[in-house]
């Protein structure tokens, strides 16, 4: 296993360690009992990861990549979770247009990160030919995301609306990693096949 990959599942273990008990707490999915091992669970779960991925598939290449990816997915995820849930609680607004344009604000934090750590660790495309290019394929493959996530969002929101007696708060967090899920295997095959071509 190679120092970068070792320092890279550290780095996203420990970010997503100190992100996501912040969501849990504002959803109530997890006792904060739990939540604050996270900062040290997720780093090594995170290497240990990456480890067996690099161990079981060496000879598949797609395989490790999909792995990497998804593992980049979760800090993005996490990145676009906290953004959004800061939002809706900083602002209370749970329903209508405006849990769309939060959508649309958390999503890009997410796809800024994203662009990093696909290019550089997952894809390891490191020369680029066309910078211009690979930056406009990104984007338009970001923005089918986009709009998958919000699309998503506002379904779950405002057309099936809560349901099973959980809070507003909480549905707003189910919306939110629903589109998160929907967008995973676009953004993947998107990033693997057009934008970065490995």
């Amino acid at each position: 296993m190679k120092k970068a990959d070792i320092l890279a599942s550290l780095i996203i273990g420990l970010a997503c360690g100190l992100i996501l008990p912040h969501v849990a707490l504002f959803t109530g999915i997890l006792p904060e009992q739990v939540l604050r091992y996270f900062p040290v669970f997720l780093p090594v779960l995170s290497l240990l990861g990456v480890w067996i991925l690099e161990t079981v598939f060496k000879r598949t290449r797609t395989l490790i990549q999909f792995g990497k990816s998804f593992l980049v997915g979760i800090l993005n995820s996490s990145i676009d979770m906290g953004v959004f849930d800061c939002l809706i609680w900083f602002f209370s607004i749970t329903s209508g247009w405006l849990p769309v344009l939060f959508k649309t604000i958390s999503f890009s934090c997410g796809a800024v990160n994203s662009y990093f750590w696909n290019k550089f660790w997952t894809f390891q495309k490191k020369d680029t030919e066309n910078k211009t290019k690979e930056a406009v394929q990104f984007f338009l493959i970001t923005i089918g995301g986009l709009l998958i996530h919000t699309m998503v969002i506002y379904i779950v929101l405002n057309i099936i609306g809560v349901r099973f007696g959980v809070s507003e708060r909480m549905w707003a967090s189910i919306a939110n990693m629903t589109a998160i899920f929907t967008g995973f295997v676009w953004n993947f095959l998107g990033y693997k096949f057009i934008v970065f071509k490995t």
